[in-house]
């Protein structure tokens, strides 16, 4: 044995056995992680799945979460349950879906407000963008701006325009609430127009359609789905739509844009997000379901008759869109001022 070699202790040996044991064990189950996590996703559902509600019951947002869940349900072999977790303009249920396990089995359905709320709400608990991994774009669901069916000095968007830049300040429009669609359908109005108009908000769109209905205010950009019976029945005179194309439901009731006020356009959206982290596996499961669920009698049926226009898309469409919506709103709401805090 040459005279400077040192003899290696056998506790050092018997550590660095033991580490490359550990170490090896460790490479195992790293390489194990992308198979188990394709083998959740193989025999996903396995038990039922909760689809968190952000609104009250009664709604558009309430009726396309039950018509897709009832028909998904029997396509993944689980029940979908819907809970509706109202409050805070939609943060309390959102809030709730965060702290769920990213495992599929909790989903929340969402409107424009994942895009609004961050500049609306100071202390928002969450990040619609990181805390959310999105599956699918849903359904459009238009406002439409009604007045008293009464009035025979308002025949079209071009009377409002005119009316309210003659008389600035004279005249209000309702809305179900700060930071709803309906009100900021109002308020992408009267900015995009230079309009001066008073926001009158009501808690709810019931309370505001009904004032509407009795005069005490002058407009409203009610939702089609609470609006369309008023129209058909005469109570209320529908002057536009504020979506870029004109609706399937009221074929002929024009848009905004169409109607005097050029690149005006309000679409309020719903969709569908899981916890960030949910395996993608799952998230495209999920997408594949409710992309088939759409083209059923049954989901087409019920989007008519609530007037939803149905949109469907990838989970990266949907992160695109989300994108594009939160830098939208950012702008206008800064340059508004609109807050609820």
């Amino acid at each position: 044995m040459p005279r400077n070699h040192k003899r290696i202790p056998q506790e050092l040996i018997v550590k660095q056995n033991r580490l490359a044991t550990i170490i090896g064990a460790i490479s195992i189950a790293l390489a194990a992680v992308p198979h188990a996590a394709a083998s959740s996703a193989d025999s996903y559902p396995e038990r039922s799945i909760s689809w968190i509600v952000p609104f009250p019951p009664g709604g558009a947002m309430d009726a396309i979460a039950r018509v897709l869940s009832e028909t998904m349900s029997k396509d993944l072999g689980q029940s979908i349950v819907v809970e509706n977790k109202p409050g805070a303009g939609g943060n309390i249920g959102a809030s709730y879906v965060t702290k769920a396990r990213p495992d599929g089995y909790t989903i929340m359905i969402a409107a424009n407000g994942m895009a609004v709320n961050p500049f609306l709400y100071k202390n928002l608990s969450y990040d619609p963008i990181k805390d959310f991994e999105p599956i699918s774009l849903l359904a459009a669901v238009p406002n439409i701006l009604v007045t008293q069916a009464t009035r025979s000095d308002v025949n079209s968007l071009a009377d409002v325009i005119r009316q309210a830049k003659e008389k600035p300040g004279h005249y209000t429009y309702a809305s179900a609430g700060v930071g709803t669609s309906i009100h900021l359908a109002g308020a992408l109005f009267t900015y995009t127009g230079q309009l001066d108009m008073l926001h009158i908000p009501y808690k709810g769109s019931g309370p505001a359609v009904s004032d509407l209905m009795g005069g005490q205010v002058d407009y409203m950009f009610d939702s089609i789905t609470s609006a369309k019976p008023y129209i058909e029945s005469g109570k209320l005179k529908a002057l536009a739509i504020t979506t870029k194309k004109r609706s399937s439901t009221l074929p002929d009731l024009p848009t905004v844009d169409e109607s005097g006020m050029p690149g005006y356009e309000l679409t309020p959206w719903f969709a569908t997000f899981a916890p960030a982290g949910t395996p993608a596996p799952i998230i495209e499961k999920l997408n594949a379901a409710m992309l088939k669920a759409m083209e059923t009698d049954r989901v087409k049926q019920i989007f008519a008759t609530i007037g939803a226009e149905k949109i469907g898309s990838t989970p990266r469409e949907l992160a695109s869109y989300m994108a594009q919506e939160t830098a939208k709103w950012k702008k206008i709401i800064a340059e508004t001022g609109i807050s609820v805090d």
